[in-house]
């Protein structure tokens, strides 16, 4: 497993330390005007309508807001897609209170060669739809052990090792919540009992699964960007062998999330953008988070990257975010 190199570090740092300087020196009221012209206004933001966003802090929402003609709402249930492989990578670090062991970290970077995967039917346990025919009876590829392979399989398999192979979707609802301890309130259910790709929750208690992130009150928020792993087949075919982004950039990914360092476009945010758009963050000086909410399930077999619902609310929600670092509205 390879380390982020001594470039991207600098610029992860780099990026770091211009977040938090800003997040000190801009007023709260300017860069909540340039976040809500950014969304509604900039172009990426546009093409992403209708969603909602909200910005905060470790203690509560700063800022939030609906664009686009029927947009959700922060209660709006929605599929959360890709979102919920954060979840689990935290629920994975509370029940090692925090010390991940090299097995744990190759699953959750998704190197372990799981990679036959394909989805879970709405009846299925998690240990069933794991062992089913429609995910190559849950047989390792030996081809793609080490490497990182964008795959639900790796999550699916770790669970069973885990011990949830015997539940079902609602029955993993309630392993979850109970792992991640955010309140008997907090709202999260599985469509299908797969833990990479599964839950459906509101922007409301996803922000604050985040900001328990940004406090303290979860492993994760010490494990954020821990084991990078290179994930662009064209930039490091060594390491690499498939990836949603597009391959004009490259990304790591860390423990259930991604580090958006590429070295041209990137902030060093760290999120886990879903494919019908659920869009969640942390910024690189770990000061904020973000969220932008949508369920569209148009463009998921598009060729073109930016007809894809996850790119657009990447594009849409970096512009947001920049908008509100700088205070300066985004085109």
């Amino acid at each position: 497993m390879r380390s982020l190199t001594v470039t991207t570090l600098a610029l992860a740092c780099s990026w770091s330390c211009q977040a938090a300087d800003l997040g000190t020196r801009v007023p709260l009221a300017q860069r909540e005007i340039a976040a809500h012209r950014t969304a509604k206004e900039a172009a990426a933001c546009v093409a992403a309508q209708p969603f909602y966003w909200e910005i905060g802090n470790a203690e509560r929402s700063l800022a939030n807001g609906q664009s686009g003609e029927q947009a959700p709402g922060a209660q709006t249930k929605l599929a959360l897609a890709s979102a919920s492989k954060w979840l689990y990578g935290a629920y994975v670090a509370e029940e090692r209170q925090g010390k991940l062991s090299n097995e744990d970290v190759q699953f959750l970077s998704f190197q372990s060669g799981y990679t036959r995967f394909r989805v879970c039917l709405p009846n299925q346990t998690v240990g069933e739809c794991q062992a089913s025919l429609l995910n190559g009876r849950g047989r390792i590829d030996t081809q793609t052990i080490g490497l990182f392979d964008y795959n639900g399989g790796h999550m699916q398999k770790h669970a069973t090792l885990m011990g949830l192979g015997m539940l079902n979707k609602d029955e993993l609802a309630v392993a979850i919540k109970r792992g991640l301890h955010l309140g008997p309130d907090w709202a999260l259910s599985y469509s299908q009992a797969q833990l990479a790709g599964g839950g459906v929750s509101t922007a409301a208690d996803y922000a604050r699964f985040l900001r328990a992130t940004l406090k303290g009150d979860l492993q994760m928020g010490a494990l954020l960007g821990t084991h990078p792993v290179c994930t662009n087949p064209l930039t490091c075919p060594k390491d690499a062998v498939k990836t949603p982004i597009p391959q004009s950039e490259t990304w790591h990914y860390s423990v259930g999330h991604w580090v958006e360092d590429d070295p041209k476009v990137g902030d060093g945010a760290f999120s886990s953008p879903g494919a019908f758009g659920f869009y969640p963050w942390i910024d690189a000086s770990k000061t904020f988070y973000g969220i932008v909410a949508r369920e569209d399930r148009s463009g998921l077999r598009s060729d073109d990257p930016d007809q894809k619902p996850a790119v657009q609310s990447v594009d849409c929600g970096r512009l947001i975010r920049a908008a509100w670092l700088t205070g300066q509205v985004q085109p």
